[in-house]
């Protein structure tokens, strides 16, 4: 019996969904690239404002350190773009190639350091728009919420859910449940 009428995975060392590597290949890939439409469309339009500012009346009043945090906020976002757009450069130019498993290993990379590129992004672009909006010694605070909030919900919850029903489901598992 082969590893797909059993429905295991890898060698037999994993039970999960009945598919081929291939097959699996198939649907990581479609669930990146829906990821990927979410957060590609919002870096974008943020990456869009972020350029039109320097061309502002306003911008020329900045101080050296606003327009430093600016310049960084521009690169930040560049580079978020860059590695979330990655992933369909890199899929078109290894297309056709049955490399598809790394293809989506490669494109995941790519789409987690793109969510880190944007939560820079973001919290250097807080950290400019505090600083010129409101009396810089609450920016460090409204910062550390929004940050905290960032990282809770991009990272602990993701993290705390993988390992709590992750591990559940290991030990139901090993009790035949």
């Amino acid at each position: 019996m082969t590893d797909r009428e059993t429905g295991q995975r890898d060698g037999g060392a994993e039970r999960g969904r009945d598919e081929t590597p291939e097959e699996r290949a198939d649907r990581q890939w479609q669930d990146l690239m829906q990821e990927i439409r979410v957060v590609q469309t919002g870096v974008q339009i943020l990456l869009g404002f972020l350029l039109t500012v320097v061309f502002t009346p306003r911008y020329e009043s900045l101080s050296s350190t606003d327009k430093g945090i600016y310049i960084l906020t521009v690169v930040l976002g560049s580079l978020a773009t860059g590695a979330l757009i990655g992933p369909v450069s890199f899929h078109r130019i290894v297309a056709g190639r049955r490399l598809k498993p790394e293809t989506v290993a490669w494109a995941s990379r790519l789409t987690f350091m793109g969510i880190l590129l944007l939560l820079a992004t973001l919290t250097s672009a807080l950290v400019l728009i505090l600083r010129v909006a409101t009396d810089n010694a609450i920016v460090p605070w409204l910062l550390a919420g929004v940050l905290a909030w960032y990282l809770l919900c991009w990272f602990a919850l993701p993290l705390w859910v993988r390992s709590r029903y992750t591990a559940k489901s290991g030990s139901e598992e090993r009790d035949g449940g």
